[in-house]
Parts: structure tokens; sequence; C-alpha cells
């Protein structure tokens, strides 16, 4: 007979009651409002977005990682199997608690990823910290975006936040020449697709396992191109 699951800590949050919940010693559930956002045994698509988003990144020279959601750090983890010991990993991520989850019952699960010295975690809104790296001198090698909304067919395809043209196009501005922008979704949006493909990404999508639910990783690659040479893509600004 199953076990019954254990609250361990129950917070308030702008979208709700945020839960951490616990069953034997390695299954854990995320939810808000009861609805599940991570369950610590399925996350095929979290680990393939790190794996594919940073596997070119093995014998760089000091990468740098933006990551985008910490949720329980599955995908955090999977970055860094794929990053050298000299790499730069950001994580922005909106509640604190979160963190402190990470840190504490859930860090067996992950070996410590949210404690691993290449990582420092930002209390922030990552839309914010994209813009604040397009508008500044800061660039990523990658950008990895695993929220628990990804993009879908009521997207605002101008001004959503992190999905929408202006968005994007902020994104491309944060990124390194060669750089990745990897997102999960829940399933796949041809509509984002497009406005990627729109803004000048190389793009591919893939559908990790088999059989039963699969999400979407989307993989969106800038053009390398020497030093001086602009980026190629849209001219026109974004509608409004």
């Amino acid at each position: 007979m199953a076990q019954p699951w254990k609250v361990l800590q129950s917070v308030q949050t702008a979208d709700g009651t945020l839960e951490l919940r616990q069953r034997g010693e390695r299954d854990f559930l995320i939810t808000v409002n009861g609805l599940v956002l991570m369950n610590s045994s399925l996350h095929r698509s979290e680990v393939a977005l790190g794996e594919v988003t940073c596997g070119h990144l093995k014998e760089a020279q000091a990468p740098k990682v933006l990551v985008g959601g910490l949720g329980m750090a599955i995908t955090l983890r999977a970055v860094l199997d794929q990053m050298p010991q000299r790499a730069d990993v950001l994580v922005a991520e909106l509640n604190p608690v979160v963190l402190e989850w990470c840190r504490g019952p859930l860090a067996p699960i992950t070996a410590g990823a949210a404690s691993d010295p290449r990582v420092t975690v930002e209390i922030a809104n990552v839309a914010d910290v994209i813009r604040r790296s397009a508008m500044g001198k800061s660039r990523f090698d990658a950008i990895v975006l695993d929220l628990y909304t990804g993009p879908h067919a009521k997207t605002d395809k101008i001004m959503d936040p992190l999905y929408g043209e202006i968005a994007i196009e902020l994104t491309k501005g944060a990124l390194k020449p060669g750089g990745v922008f990897a997102v999960w979704g829940e399933n796949y949006d041809q509509g984002f697709d497009k406005r990627l493909r729109q803004a000048g990404f190389a793009v591919s999508c893939e559908r990790p396992g088999r059989g039963g639910l699969r999400h979407v990783v989307y993989l969106a690659r800038l053009e390398a191109r020497p030093e001086g040479v602009p980026q190629r893509g849209r001219k026109r600004a974004p509608r409004r």
C-alpha cells in the first residue's frame, strides 16, 4: 500500500499555497494550490533540457549559463553535469523558500546542486535578469528556462514577458554568438517555434522518452559570427 504524502512546509505566495511534500526517502512533490509542479520521480524532460542545452560546453573555457527557475534543481544538476569546473551558472528563482528546500531536504536527490560553488542563485524574475543582460555587457553561452508555465497557444505573441516577440529579441541580445536558448514546455506550441525562427534562431524540438506524458524541449541556436558582425534576424522593431 502506497505511503501517504507528508507536507514538509507550506507557504503563501502570489500564485497561491506552495507546498513541499515527501513520501519515503527520495519521493518529493512541489505543489501550488494542490497542482503538482514538480515530481522527483518524473523528470526525464528536465534532465534532457540540461543535457541538450549544455552538452557542447563541456570543453569550453569558463562558460556562463543562466537558468530560469530552480524547481527541485534537477535541471540545474543536469546543466552542472555538462559544465567544466571553471563555469559560472546563474539561477533566477522567484521564491526564496524553493532555494531553502533545494539546499535542505531536496539536496540529496541532486547531489547538492544548489550549493555547488559554480552556482549563484538570485531571487529575481528571470525576465528581469535577461533584460539586464541584454541592456548591459554580460552575455551567456546558454539560457535555460524551466518554468512551470511554458509557451502555449494562448501566449501573447508580442508582449509575453518570456515567450513573446519582444522577450525573444531581448533573449537574443543576452546571448553570445553561437549561444543557445532552451525552453521546457508542457506541449508543443507552433506559434513560439515560429517566433524563434523569425528572430533568427535555428530551432529544433525534442520530446524525450517513449510513451506516456512527453513534454517538449525547444532548442534555439544563434548563428556563430565573427566579432563585430551584427546578428541576423528581423530588422524591423517588434510591433506594439
